[in-house]
């Protein structure tokens, strides 16, 4: 059956125009999954990783850091639509200060790096098919930041979502388009090759890669990180952050006891009866920001060594075809993180940074601390924060889950919370203007739906 299974998956793959090397990492681990492999990782397995240097403690060396910036290239995710927040366009195109949007952020960001260094710190995109032709027609308004005939982006792979029951590419005729998946962002190191982009960043003189997910404003150019990347001499090496109670979601960095290396384990790989060990910031105490730092000319060497498939650990996720109908049909979606490339490369390494390289947008919580007055943004692009403590949001799902329902309540602009340990709405509120947030703010839900008034206390 699931012989079957794999040859009406590579014949899809095939019509619809899928590379042939995704194709041969599909077959890896469509083989894995018919094996029984789960990518669980238990406890047992493995040490904490507790000791990490922190950049904090390393000089700087301004020659060293710009030549190691100079042949850097800044690589982006930017293959999710932002489904979870309601969007159905790329995530980066969402304003978030002043009408600026992630993407206006990020080439600030670059062109900033680029007048204080001298360099030319190529940006590029790892789109979707979703997510392509606005991104580029988006940043077709910059035309200064093209690089060396460098493309701006390459595309994210695709492959069939399988049968739950026996492994066939499953069939939905209602949206054919939801027959697909991506295979997680562990997928940018065959699409570098498959695009021809690692190739010609290599033949154009770059040599390391800085990649993380476009909607992290904090993952700006760093020429000291650059520069210790470059000094360290390791082939790979992610940003880590010291956990907090509020980052118990947060894959982390472990020792595996069988060999040595350094592995990721996300949260999907951890068993249920476990999560607490997993939770545990005391146990293991740094988070995986999927800020990353890799060398190319390695991670080609590699590849070819091993026939194209790295050979990250399969992430296993049960779904429904039908993302929003439960009852559509049960599927197996097969993905992998780029950060569990920490273990395919012999000498990789890791490195402390601090919090405020790590401001990701997952929610309309975050989308409004990025909107509020915590943060200020420079010229440089940066959002920093103003004051002393940061602020927790906690929005009730029911009414602000989507960017549409949060915009309809927060017409007037987001309260002021840089005065707020905590923010907590509950209920149906809309909220006027200048409102301020204070202390451990609430909300709650005697009376709503209503409006909060302009110039509110909370």
């Amino acid at each position: 059956m699931s012989d079957n299974g794999l040859s009406a998956a590579r014949d899809k793959m095939r019509r619809a125009g899928v590379t042939p090397e995704a194709i041969e990492v599909f077959t890896h681990y469509y083989r894995s999954l018919e094996a029984g492999a789960t990518g669980l990782i238990p406890e047992e397995t493995i040490e904490p990783l507790t000791d990490i240097p922190s950049i904090e403690d390393v000089e700087a060396d301004q020659a060293r850091d710009r030549e190691a910036l100079a042949r850097t290239v800044l690589i982006k995710l930017n293959g999710g639509l932002g489904t979870s927040m309601g969007m159905d366009r790329a995530k980066s195109l969402l304003p978030v200060r002043d009408g600026r949007s992630f993407l206006d952020l990020l080439v600030q960001q670059v062109r900033a790096a680029r007048a204080a260094h001298g360099v030319s710190l190529p940006l590029v995109f790892m789109n979707s098919f979703r997510t392509r032709r606005d991104t580029l027609e988006a940043l077709a308004a910059y035309p200064d930041i093209e690089v060396d005939g460098l493309p701006l982006d390459f595309l994210q792979n695709r492959e069939p979502k399988l049968r739950a029951d026996d492994l066939t590419p499953v069939t939905w005729q209602a949206d054919p388009e939801l027959e697909w998946c991506p295979p997680g962002h562990g997928d940018i190191y065959t699409a570098l090759v498959a695009s021809g982009v690692l190739d010609a960043l290599i033949e154009r003189g770059y040599r390391y890669a800085m990649t993380s997910n476009s909607d992290n404003l904090g993952a700006a150019p760093s020429a000291r990180i650059a520069g210790w990347f470059a000094a360290s001499g390791a082939p790979y090496a992610p940003e880590m952050c010291r956990r907090t109670p509020a980052d118990v979601k947060g894959g982390h960095l472990a020792v595996r006891k069988s060999d040595g290396r350094i592995i990721l384990r996300d949260t999907a790989q951890t068993p249920q009866d476990q999560m607490h060990y997993f939770t545990d910031q005391f146990r293991h105490p740094y988070f995986h920001t999927n800020n990353l730092w890799f060398d190319l000319e390695v991670l080609r060497r590699t590849l070819t060594e091993r026939g194209g498939i790295l050979g990250l650990p399969l992430i296993r996720n049960l779904k429904t075809v039908d993302p929003a109908d439960r009852d559509s049909t049960p599927v197996i979606q097969m993905e992998t993180a780029m950060g569990a490339a920490v273990e395919a490369f012999e000498g990789a390494t890791a490195i402390e940074v601090p919090r405020s390289r790590f401001l990701p947008v997952k929610t309309t919580n975050d989308l409004l601390l990025v909107r509020s007055d915590l943060y200020e943004v420079g010229e440089d692009g940066l959002l920093r924060m103003v004051g002393d403590q940061a602020c927790t949001v906690d929005l009730d799902r029911r009414y602000y889950a989507t960017v549409k329902d949060f915009e309809a309540r927060f017409a007037q602009g987001v309260p002021s919370i840089r005065a707020a340990r905590t923010l907590t709405v509950r209920g149906d509120w809309s909220f006027g203007a200048d409102v301020e947030a204070t202390g451990d703010a609430q909300v709650g839900p005697d009376g709503a739906p209503g409006r909060v008034p302009d110039g509110a206390r909370i």
